[in-house]
């Protein structure tokens, strides 16, 4: 249904409009997530980003000891944080999901914008 929508708005234009609503198009996944990275607030998700890899590291080099423990006092010294420290690092990675998505809706609230000012003007 909504292709059949985009392809009755794609003929109802002209050559000119087609060009620019086709700049605004999705961009794929990689591109969307790499976009997280840009404009004014993209040294956040690179300290983010950072921060998230090194608590992932360092939660696997606790699972790591954790599982080579015998008793149970040192398989709770290194499971208890190895498990924190994942979950901090999934934590921060989906931190970034919101973000992702609101370019998302920003870049088709623009294609939107677009339509309004090209339908006014005709």
């Amino acid at each position: 249904m909504m292709r059949d929508m985009d392809e009755l708005i794609d003929e109802a234009l002209d050559a000119e409009e087609r060009e620019l609503l086709r700049a605004l198009d999705e961009p794929g996944f990689f591109s969307q997530a790499f976009s997280v990275f840009r404009g004014p607030a993209g040294w956040m998700s690179i300290v983010m980003m950072i921060w998230q890899a090194a608590m992932f590291i360092a939660g696997v080099w606790a699972a790591w000891h954790f599982f080579e423990a015998t008793d149970p006092v040192t398989q709770l010294r290194w499971g208890l944080p190895a498990a924190i420290l994942l979950i901090f690092a999934a934590m921060f990675k989906m931190a970034l999901m919101p973000r992702m998505e609101s370019n998302r809706l920003l870049r088709e609230l623009k294609r939107l914008e677009l339509q309004l000012a090209y339908r006014s003007k005709a």
